[in-house]
Protein backbone atom coordinates (compact mmCIF):
# COMPACT_ATOMS: atom_id res chain seq x y z
CA UNK A 1 0.00 0.00 0.00
CA UNK A 2 1.17 3.61 -1.27
CA UNK A 3 2.08 6.05 1.83
CA UNK A 4 -0.47 8.54 1.82
CA UNK A 5 1.38 11.16 3.65
CA UNK A 6 3.97 11.35 0.48
CA UNK A 7 2.22 9.99 -2.64
CA UNK A 8 4.54 12.78 -4.46
CA UNK A 9 7.96 11.26 -3.27
CA UNK A 10 6.82 7.76 -3.55
CA UNK A 11 5.86 8.43 -7.27
CA UNK A 12 8.89 10.74 -8.41
CA UNK A 13 11.48 8.28 -6.95
CA UNK A 14 9.75 5.48 -8.11
CA UNK A 15 10.00 6.55 -11.46
CA UNK A 16 13.41 9.15 -11.92
CA UNK A 17 15.59 6.99 -9.97
CA UNK A 18 16.06 4.70 -12.97
CA UNK A 19 18.74 6.93 -14.99
CA UNK A 20 17.00 6.10 -18.51
CA UNK A 21 13.53 8.13 -17.03
CA UNK A 22 15.38 10.72 -15.44
CA UNK A 23 17.55 11.67 -19.08
CA UNK A 24 13.96 11.46 -20.41
CA UNK A 25 13.12 13.82 -18.27
CA UNK A 26 16.17 16.38 -17.90
CA UNK A 27 17.14 16.04 -21.86
CA UNK A 28 13.72 17.40 -22.78
CA UNK A 29 13.07 19.88 -19.86
CA UNK A 30 15.88 22.04 -19.47
CA UNK A 31 17.32 24.99 -21.84
CA UNK A 32 19.56 24.04 -24.51
CA UNK A 33 22.60 25.59 -23.22
CA UNK A 34 22.16 22.91 -20.28
CA UNK A 35 21.06 20.10 -22.41
CA UNK A 36 23.94 20.42 -25.21
CA UNK A 37 26.57 20.23 -22.36
CA UNK A 38 25.89 16.46 -21.34
CA UNK A 39 26.50 13.31 -22.77
CA UNK A 40 22.98 11.87 -21.22
CA UNK A 41 23.85 8.44 -22.07
CA UNK A 42 26.57 9.07 -19.09
CA UNK A 43 23.50 9.58 -16.48
CA UNK A 44 23.61 7.79 -13.36
CA UNK A 45 21.69 7.89 -10.23
CA UNK A 46 24.05 8.74 -6.70
CA UNK A 47 22.77 7.37 -3.20
CA UNK A 48 21.76 10.27 -0.74
CA UNK A 49 19.14 12.54 0.09
CA UNK A 50 20.40 16.47 1.39
CA UNK A 51 16.96 18.20 2.04
CA UNK A 52 15.91 19.55 5.67
CA UNK A 53 14.25 16.83 7.68
CA UNK A 54 11.46 19.40 8.16
CA UNK A 55 11.02 19.78 4.03
CA UNK A 56 10.80 16.03 3.99
CA UNK A 57 7.00 16.53 3.16
CA UNK A 58 7.05 18.97 0.52
CA UNK A 59 10.48 18.33 -1.07
CA UNK A 60 11.94 15.37 -3.17
CA UNK A 61 15.61 15.03 -3.48
CA UNK A 62 17.72 12.55 -6.43
CA UNK A 63 21.16 13.39 -7.64
CA UNK A 64 23.05 12.08 -10.49
CA UNK A 65 26.23 12.12 -12.06
CA UNK A 66 26.76 12.54 -15.53
CA UNK A 67 30.06 13.92 -17.93
CA UNK A 68 30.40 17.34 -19.67
CA UNK A 69 30.93 16.56 -23.15
CA UNK A 70 33.32 18.70 -23.86
CA UNK A 71 35.75 17.81 -20.66
CA UNK A 72 34.45 14.20 -19.91
CA UNK A 73 34.82 15.55 -16.62
CA UNK A 74 31.70 14.04 -14.33
CA UNK A 75 29.22 16.98 -13.13
CA UNK A 76 26.74 16.55 -10.32
CA UNK A 77 22.83 16.72 -11.40
CA UNK A 78 20.47 17.64 -8.41
CA UNK A 79 16.93 17.66 -8.87
CA UNK A 80 15.40 18.67 -6.20
CA UNK A 81 10.85 18.14 -6.67
CA UNK A 82 8.99 21.01 -4.94
CA UNK A 83 5.36 19.74 -4.44
CA UNK A 84 3.95 22.82 -2.29
CA UNK A 85 1.06 24.64 -2.93
CA UNK A 86 2.91 27.80 -3.08
CA UNK A 87 6.71 28.45 -4.55
CA UNK A 88 8.70 28.95 -1.28
CA UNK A 89 11.08 32.60 -1.44
CA UNK A 90 14.12 31.34 0.05
CA UNK A 91 14.30 28.18 -2.45
CA UNK A 92 17.74 29.67 -3.28
CA UNK A 93 19.13 30.12 0.14
CA UNK A 94 17.75 26.03 0.77
CA UNK A 95 19.15 24.85 -3.07
CA UNK A 96 22.59 26.47 -1.66
CA UNK A 97 22.57 24.65 1.52
CA UNK A 98 21.37 21.33 -0.25
CA UNK A 99 24.38 21.69 -3.02
CA UNK A 100 26.97 22.60 0.44
CA UNK A 101 25.99 19.24 1.60
CA UNK A 102 26.71 17.58 -1.51
CA UNK A 103 30.00 19.54 -1.91
CA UNK A 104 30.95 18.44 2.00
CA UNK A 105 29.46 14.44 1.27
CA UNK A 106 32.19 14.57 -1.67
CA UNK A 107 34.60 15.71 0.56
CA UNK A 108 34.38 12.88 2.98
CA UNK A 109 34.14 10.91 0.55
CA UNK A 110 37.68 12.41 -1.24
CA UNK A 111 39.51 13.83 1.61
CA UNK A 112 42.33 14.28 -0.78
CA UNK A 113 40.12 16.33 -3.63
CA UNK A 114 41.19 19.96 -3.73
CA UNK A 115 38.23 20.85 -6.57
CA UNK A 116 34.74 20.43 -6.01
CA UNK A 117 32.85 18.69 -8.46
CA UNK A 118 30.17 21.38 -10.61
CA UNK A 119 26.36 20.89 -9.59
CA UNK A 120 23.38 21.83 -11.99
CA UNK A 121 20.88 22.81 -9.46
CA UNK A 122 17.29 22.06 -10.60
CA UNK A 123 13.90 23.09 -8.81
CA UNK A 124 11.05 20.54 -10.84
CA UNK A 125 8.14 22.52 -9.41
CA UNK A 126 4.29 21.42 -9.33
CA UNK A 127 2.07 23.64 -7.32
CA UNK A 128 -1.01 24.90 -6.85
CA UNK A 129 0.14 28.37 -8.04
CA UNK A 130 2.89 29.48 -10.60
CA UNK A 131 6.81 30.63 -9.31
CA UNK A 132 6.99 34.48 -9.10
CA UNK A 133 10.10 34.57 -7.81
CA UNK A 134 13.62 35.12 -8.69
CA UNK A 135 16.32 31.88 -9.06
CA UNK A 136 19.42 34.27 -7.88
CA UNK A 137 20.58 34.10 -4.76
CA UNK A 138 21.96 37.59 -4.67
CA UNK A 139 18.48 38.60 -5.23
CA UNK A 140 17.86 38.28 -1.58
CA UNK A 141 20.26 40.74 -0.81
CA UNK A 142 19.24 44.58 -0.78
CA UNK A 143 19.99 45.96 -4.47
CA UNK A 144 22.41 47.83 -3.33
CA UNK A 145 24.62 45.10 -1.73
CA UNK A 146 24.40 43.08 -5.02
CA UNK A 147 27.12 43.56 -6.51
CA UNK A 148 29.39 43.24 -4.02
CA UNK A 149 32.18 40.99 -4.47
CA UNK A 150 31.78 39.22 -1.52
CA UNK A 151 27.76 38.16 -2.28
CA UNK A 152 27.77 34.67 -3.29
CA UNK A 153 27.22 34.33 -6.78
CA UNK A 154 24.39 31.12 -6.99
CA UNK A 155 21.32 30.66 -9.33
CA UNK A 156 19.03 27.59 -9.56
CA UNK A 157 17.38 25.96 -12.90
CA UNK A 158 13.46 26.51 -12.34
CA UNK A 159 11.27 23.69 -13.99
CA UNK A 160 7.74 25.33 -13.58
CA UNK A 161 5.28 23.10 -15.09
CA UNK A 162 1.93 25.14 -13.22
CA UNK A 163 1.26 26.70 -16.30
CA UNK A 164 2.40 24.07 -18.72
CA UNK A 165 -0.50 22.36 -21.22
CA UNK A 166 -0.76 18.68 -20.87
CA UNK A 167 -0.02 18.16 -24.78
CA UNK A 168 3.31 20.12 -24.05
CA UNK A 169 4.30 17.47 -21.89
CA UNK A 170 7.58 15.71 -23.03
CA UNK A 171 9.59 12.53 -22.43
CA UNK A 172 9.24 8.94 -22.67
CA UNK A 173 5.70 7.45 -22.02
CA UNK A 174 6.21 6.98 -18.97
CA UNK A 175 8.21 10.32 -17.83
CA UNK A 176 4.96 11.97 -19.38
CA UNK A 177 2.28 10.00 -17.13
CA UNK A 178 3.97 10.84 -13.93
CA UNK A 179 4.18 14.72 -15.12
CA UNK A 180 0.35 14.72 -15.93
CA UNK A 181 -0.83 12.79 -12.96
CA UNK A 182 1.34 15.35 -10.43
CA UNK A 183 -0.62 18.21 -12.77
CA UNK A 184 -3.79 17.25 -12.15
CA UNK A 185 -3.09 16.42 -8.29
CA UNK A 186 -2.22 20.39 -7.79
CA UNK A 187 -5.88 20.85 -9.51
CA UNK A 188 -4.35 22.39 -13.17
CA UNK A 189 -5.51 20.62 -16.45
CA UNK A 190 -7.25 18.25 -14.07
CA UNK A 191 -9.77 16.28 -16.67
CA UNK A 192 -7.33 16.57 -19.89
CA UNK A 193 -3.95 16.11 -18.08
CA UNK A 194 -6.22 12.55 -16.55
CA UNK A 195 -7.18 11.32 -19.75
CA UNK A 196 -3.82 11.83 -21.68
CA UNK A 197 -2.20 10.05 -18.43
CA UNK A 198 -4.82 7.17 -19.30
CA UNK A 199 -4.20 7.16 -23.09
CA UNK A 200 -0.84 6.82 -22.49
CA UNK A 201 -1.09 4.35 -19.82
CA UNK A 202 -2.73 2.02 -22.08
CA UNK A 203 -0.03 1.80 -24.43
CA UNK A 204 1.99 -1.42 -24.09
CA UNK A 205 5.43 0.78 -23.76
CA UNK A 206 3.99 1.94 -20.93
CA UNK A 207 6.42 -0.64 -18.72
CA UNK A 208 4.03 -3.30 -17.46
CA UNK A 209 1.33 -3.83 -14.80
CA UNK A 210 3.96 -2.76 -12.14
CA UNK A 211 3.94 0.76 -13.19
CA UNK A 212 0.19 1.04 -13.86
CA UNK A 213 -0.46 -0.03 -10.16
CA UNK A 214 2.12 2.66 -9.52
CA UNK A 215 0.07 5.01 -11.24
CA UNK A 216 -3.21 4.01 -9.59
CA UNK A 217 -1.65 4.18 -6.07
CA UNK A 218 -1.13 7.77 -6.66
CA UNK A 219 -4.40 8.71 -8.19
CA UNK A 220 -5.93 7.25 -4.99
CA UNK A 221 -4.06 9.39 -2.59
CA UNK A 222 -4.52 12.78 -4.47
CA UNK A 223 -7.81 12.22 -6.40
CA UNK A 224 -11.34 12.88 -5.89
CA UNK A 225 -13.76 10.53 -7.62
CA UNK A 226 -14.27 12.42 -10.56
CA UNK A 227 -10.74 12.33 -11.04
CA UNK A 228 -10.73 8.58 -10.38
CA UNK A 229 -13.51 8.42 -12.74
CA UNK A 230 -12.15 10.09 -15.75
CA UNK A 231 -9.05 8.07 -15.31
CA UNK A 232 -10.75 4.84 -15.49
CA UNK A 233 -12.99 5.19 -18.33
CA UNK A 234 -10.08 6.64 -20.44
CA UNK A 235 -8.35 2.93 -19.82
CA UNK A 236 -12.20 1.47 -20.50
CA UNK A 237 -12.22 2.92 -23.85
CA UNK A 238 -8.63 1.28 -24.64
CA UNK A 239 -10.40 -1.92 -23.17
CA UNK A 240 -8.45 -1.77 -19.93
CA UNK A 241 -10.77 -2.56 -17.13
CA UNK A 242 -9.09 -1.10 -13.91
CA UNK A 243 -12.27 -1.43 -11.51
CA UNK A 244 -10.80 -4.69 -9.99
CA UNK A 245 -7.42 -3.17 -9.22
CA UNK A 246 -9.22 -0.01 -7.77
CA UNK A 247 -11.15 -2.33 -4.85
CA UNK A 248 -8.29 -4.69 -4.58
CA UNK A 249 -6.09 -1.43 -3.64
CA UNK A 250 -9.46 -0.41 -0.86
CA UNK A 251 -9.49 -3.53 0.52
CA UNK A 252 -5.50 -2.74 1.43
CA UNK A 253 -6.27 0.80 2.71
CA UNK A 254 -8.99 -0.90 5.01
CA UNK A 255 -6.26 -3.32 6.13
CA UNK A 256 -3.71 -0.84 6.71
CA UNK A 257 -6.47 1.14 8.22
CA UNK A 258 -7.26 -0.99 10.84
CA UNK A 259 -3.71 -1.89 12.30
CA UNK A 260 -2.80 1.58 12.18
CA UNK A 261 -6.10 2.56 13.92
CA UNK A 262 -5.24 0.01 16.92
CA UNK A 263 -2.09 1.48 16.97
CA UNK A 264 -3.16 4.99 17.73
CA UNK A 265 -5.84 3.81 19.85
CA UNK A 266 -3.02 2.30 22.18
CA UNK A 267 -1.88 5.62 22.09
CA UNK A 268 -3.96 8.29 22.61
CA UNK A 269 -7.05 6.41 23.77
CA UNK A 270 -8.76 3.49 21.90
CA UNK A 271 -11.50 4.54 21.04
CA UNK A 272 -10.46 7.94 20.10
CA UNK A 273 -7.86 6.79 17.59
CA UNK A 274 -9.58 3.99 16.44
CA UNK A 275 -12.28 6.05 15.29
CA UNK A 276 -10.44 8.71 13.80
CA UNK A 277 -8.89 6.24 11.46
CA UNK A 278 -12.04 4.70 10.80
CA UNK A 279 -13.43 8.09 9.35
CA UNK A 280 -9.71 8.37 7.44
CA UNK A 281 -10.24 5.06 6.18
CA UNK A 282 -14.18 5.48 4.93
CA UNK A 283 -12.84 8.90 3.18
CA UNK A 284 -10.20 6.60 1.09
CA UNK A 285 -12.70 4.33 0.14
CA UNK A 286 -15.23 6.64 -1.40
CA UNK A 287 -11.92 8.37 -2.84
CA UNK A 288 -11.83 5.28 -5.01
CA UNK A 289 -15.54 4.60 -5.54
CA UNK A 290 -16.43 2.10 -3.12
CA UNK A 291 -19.95 1.70 -2.95
CA UNK A 292 -21.68 2.48 0.66
CA UNK A 293 -23.14 -0.93 0.76
CA UNK A 294 -19.56 -2.78 0.40
CA UNK A 295 -18.12 -0.03 3.07
CA UNK A 296 -20.87 -0.47 5.61
CA UNK A 297 -20.34 -4.87 5.29
CA UNK A 298 -16.63 -3.64 5.51
CA UNK A 299 -17.01 -1.20 8.42
CA UNK A 300 -20.02 -1.94 9.92
CA UNK A 301 -20.66 1.86 9.43
CA UNK A 302 -23.94 3.32 7.54
CA UNK A 303 -23.64 6.62 5.87
CA UNK A 304 -25.48 8.11 8.58
CA UNK A 305 -23.47 6.93 11.16
CA UNK A 306 -20.15 7.77 9.38
CA UNK A 307 -21.15 11.45 9.02
CA UNK A 308 -22.08 11.07 13.17
CA UNK A 309 -18.55 10.06 13.61
CA UNK A 310 -16.95 12.60 11.46
CA UNK A 311 -18.40 15.44 13.39
CA UNK A 312 -17.75 13.67 16.45
CA UNK A 313 -13.82 13.24 15.62
CA UNK A 314 -13.82 16.98 14.08
CA UNK A 315 -15.27 18.30 17.09
CA UNK A 316 -12.27 16.66 19.35
CA UNK A 317 -9.48 18.59 16.95
CA UNK A 318 -11.18 22.32 17.73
Amino acid sequence: MADIHQPHDRLFRAVFSDAGEAASLLQNALPDTIRSSFDWTTLSQRDGTFIDEEMRESQTDLLYQVEHTETGQPMSVYVLLEHQSSPDPLMRLRMLRYCCRIWEDDLRSDPERRELRPIVPIVFYQGARGWTHSTEFADLFPEAARAWPWIPRFAHVLLDQTTLAPAAVVGNVKTRIVQLLMMAAFGHWAPEALRLAAELASLPEAGGESNLDLFLLYLTTTQENEGIDTFKETMQHHGIDIGGKLMTYAQEMLEKGRAEGQAEGRAEGRAEGEARKQVEIVEGLLRVGVAWEVIEAATGLSETGFQELRAQTSGGDS
